[in-house]
């Protein structure tokens, strides 16, 4: 089976919201990029999605405009395999990701980027529902503390754990960088 990694939003745009903290972006990013120095190693195209909405203004980190819809400072370099700006929550959705995906007989996607439990998670499911192999990378996707609507605090830790338990055995197989590799081939 053809394997694809799918980079989702690992973008400069999430520096500049308030909700931002780099407390998790150094193991992030470790994990992000060994993803992906594995994954061209292995010969295993790696897909750039990109986020853009909103206004477009130079004040809106998500537009063009502000310059700061582009690769996250600290992630690989890597030469993309193909670059899609997406809209909306799923890389599947107004793309042209899908029809890129069959074009060139990929039969499972890996998951990796930010945030873990709204663009990665709705690709995931997107995907799985549209009969693609998933791996969800849980290492290799990052987010942050929320608050919950009652006014509680939702750590990003618990973010992930949640994540992790509804996606794995109905959506994809939730895996680390280390097993996602060892699964290719």
């Amino acid at each position: 089976m053809k394997n694809c990694l799918i980079v989702i939003d690992v973008q400069e745009s999430f520096r500049h919201r308030p909700y931002s903290t780099e407390r998790d972006m150094a193991p992030y990013l470790a994990a992000q990029n060994a993803l992906i120095e594995g994954c061209v190693a292995a010969d295993v195209p790696v897909v750039r999605v990109l986020h853009s909405d909103g206004p477009e203004i130079a004040g809106n980190p998500f537009a063009v405009a502000s310059g700061h819809v582009r690769p996250l400072d600290g992630l690989a370099d890597f030469l993309p395999a193909a670059t899609f700006t997406k809209h909306r929550h799923s890389a599947l959705v107004g793309t042209g990701l899908h029809v890129w995906l069959t074009q060139n007989g990929i039969g499972k996607i890996i998951v990796s980027g930010i945030r873990t439990e709204q663009c990665c998670e709705t690709t995931t499911r997107h995907a799985w529902d549209s009969g693609w192999e998933v791996d969800y990378v849980l290492d290799a996707t990052l987010t942050y503390d929320m608050v919950q609507p009652d006014g509680r605090p939702l750590p990003a830790a618990d973010i992930r754990a949640r994540t992790a338990t509804v996606l794995e055995g109905r959506f994809a197989h939730v895996c680390s960088v280390p097993e996602a590799l060892g699964r290719l081939g």
